[in-house]
């Protein structure tokens, strides 16, 4: 077997990462990390804004808890719209033109409350965020994918999706000492500066990997092909990877994720202030609490992830369980969280439950990304981001019919929390059972053994080259 050429380095000032020195491509890779979680963080403030606000901008307005529900699930109509329209664009158009175009359109967004402040025109502005933002995750993900080999992604995408709990933490308290002094259209004023100054440094650094394929992988680091099995190259209808078990189970265990992390973001300030009487800047403050701990689960679980994979544990194990004991770790305790007459208890146990619910993305995006081939990875991505970010659209609504229709405050919320917590429970144990990657990648044909045809590798596959586990299996980490 002939040896994989490998790239040589090209000058200090070429513009092509390809021919850079191994630890020039490191470095710049980071710098598109952190350059992407400021992005991530961003995105996330402004869902949250709407949350800081609630208070004030309810009273001003005449919003009910219903209308208000109803405003907050508003972004989640377009944003899964928006993900299946740029599916198929994210494998042909570049990841930098793509994410500078999303954050635009966030500054935009913030137009109509600055110019009307009225219940129509929060609708226009949620409904063209939504829009703007549905895309960001598969996108910001296949961007970083791109600037690391295969086994060496887990971490910087884990850094990246922190940006879900991170942007909370550093901009929540933030915002709501804007409101507190300035009023809150202010703080969409703030977020809308913060938006055109980040499109403006990416239009100067940002730039494309280039570990585009698996041959390019090869190329670049001088990796010679394995005579262990393989990964098939085939494309796999998309229909097939989204009716596997491993699919279904681990998109609804994100899907109920992002419900809880919605609900947190949507009525948890809310929360702090009518019913456990906490003043606004206070409550900017607490909602970091969950996210804070966010941060944590999410960095800390996908480093986990990656060190099992590293040590050679398969991912139904390193991923799979990973994710449904993180799911039903998260829902058991916000329903605990529901039932104790403890107020420092139940916050605690609040922390644990809407902080973990974030750390399901990125390794759900793992999984996800195992189950089809690297050239249709971008459109596979923003199709599970597309369904488990659906969650969003009936958090919101479902707990401000709850809240509105309930005796009192605090029973409304009560009962919006325990239901958030008894799905995670039940779809973090069903993850638990169902999640079986290499099982499901042998179904689709995606492992094959190095020599063999295509066939090898069918469902009825049996043998040596049917129960290898695959040579790689990070390509969600890495695109």
């Amino acid at each position: 077997m002939s040896e994989t050429p490998h790239i040589t380095p090209g000058s200090a000032t070429s513009r092509d990462p390809r021919t850079w020195s191994r630890a020039k491509r490191n470095r710049y890779g980071w710098f598109m990390t952190f350059s992407l979680l400021f992005l991530m963080m961003l995105s996330w403030a402004d869902k949250a804004v709407l949350g800081i606000a609630a208070v004030p901008l309810m009273k001003q307005l005449g919003i009910t808890p219903e209308q208000f529900g109803l405003v907050g699930s508003a972004m989640f109509l377009t944003f899964g719209v928006a993900q299946i329209v740029a599916a198929p664009i994210a494998n042909k158009v570049s990841s930098k033109w793509i994410l500078l175009v999303l954050c635009l359109l966030w500054s935009v967004a913030q137009v109509p409350i600055l110019l009307f402040a009225s219940l129509p025109a929060l609708w226009a502005s949620r409904l063209l965020l939504g829009a703007g933002e549905g895309p960001l995750a598969p996108v910001l993900m296949h961007g970083i994918y791109k600037w690391f080999p295969e086994k060496k992604g887990a971490t910087p995408a884990a850094l990246a999706s922190s940006g879900v709990t991170l942007g909370i933490v550093a901009f929540a308290p933030v915002l709501a000492w804007v409101i507190g002094q300035f009023g809150w259209q202010t703080a969409f004023a703030v977020l809308a500066i913060v938006g055109l100054v980040w499109s403006v440094f990416w239009v100067i650094v940002g730039k494309e990997g280039p570990y585009t394929s698996r041959k390019a992988e090869q190329e670049i680091d001088g990796i010679a092909p394995k005579e262990t099995p393989v990964v098939a190259e085939t494309k796999i209808r998309y229909w097939r990877t989204i009716l596997s078990p491993s699919w279904i189970f681990a998109v609804l265990a994100s899907f109920f994720g992002y419900w809880t992390f919605t609900l947190a973001m949507s009525w948890g300030p809310a929360y702090f202030q009518n019913v456990l009487g906490f003043s606004g800047q206070q409550s900017g403050a607490m909602i970091a609490l969950p996210a804070a701990w966010g941060t944590i689960a999410t960095i800390g679980l996908s480093a986990l992830t990656q060190r099992l994979h590293l040590k050679g544990v398969p991912t139904r194990k390193a991923r799979g369980w990973v994710l449904g004991s993180a799911g039903a770790f998260a829902g058991a305790c916000l329903v605990a969280a529901t039932m104790t007459t403890s107020p420092v208890l139940s916050i605690t146990l609040m922390v644990f439950g809407f902080g973990t619910a974030p750390a399901l993305f990125a390794i759900t995006y793992l999984v996800v990304a195992e189950l089809t081939t690297i050239g249709q990875r971008g459109a596979n991505l923003s199709i599970a981001n597309a369904v488990l970010t659906t969650g969003g659209v009936f958090a919101p609504a479902v707990s401000g019919f709850l809240i509105g229709g309930a005796a009192t405050p605090a029973d409304g919320y009560r009962a919006a929390f325990a239901l958030a917590g008894a799905l995670m429970l039940t779809f973090g144990v069903l993850a638990l059972i169902f999640v079986n990657q290499q099982r499901d990648r042998r179904r689709l044909g995606l492992d094959v053994a190095a020599g063999f045809p295509l066939a090898a590798a069918a469902p009825a596959a049996s043998g040596p080259a049917a129960e290898a586990e695959p040579a790689s299996l990070e390509p969600v980490t890495n695109a």
